[in-house]
């Protein structure tokens, strides 16, 4: 399957109906990220434990469409936490999904609850 920009749709905690139970949190590296599949969808799921936060977004870079933002660096600028991709180093915001050094598409971005040392992340289909 080729990958689709159109696949991916940012969902807010109002839109979501399903709660996906990716894995045990002990699956997920801290300050680091992993790849889930949801349906057709590859989703980067980020443990930022500096933050005491999760944050999940879709795994495809918009920039030259590979499946890599999981094995990206995360951090912060200007109290953003940010996920850079791999390859060429383009930033993207874990909170809006916003192109953070240029003028590509933003990513998806959807919610994370934790619920009984497991990871869920939420879809609105």
């Amino acid at each position: 399957m080729i990958a689709n920009l159109d696949t991916y749709e940012s969902v807010s905690l109002a839109e979501v109906k399903v709660w996906y139970k990716a894995a045990p949190i002990s699956k997920f590296p801290k300050n680091g990220g992993a790849c889930i599949k949801y349906k057709d969808k590859q989703i980067s799921v980020f443990n930022f434990t500096r933050e005491g936060t999760w944050y999940a977004c879709q795994n495809l870079c918009p920039h030259k469409m590979e499946m890599v933002l999981s094995r990206g660096m995360i951090g912060e600028e200007n109290m953003e936490a940010k996920v850079a991709c791999p390859l060429h180093k383009n930033t993207f915001s874990l909170k809006t999904g916003e192109n953070l050094n240029g003028s590509l598409d933003a990513i998806a971005t959807y919610p994370v609850k934790i619920e009984s040392d497991f990871v869920y992340v939420g879809f609105s289909e």
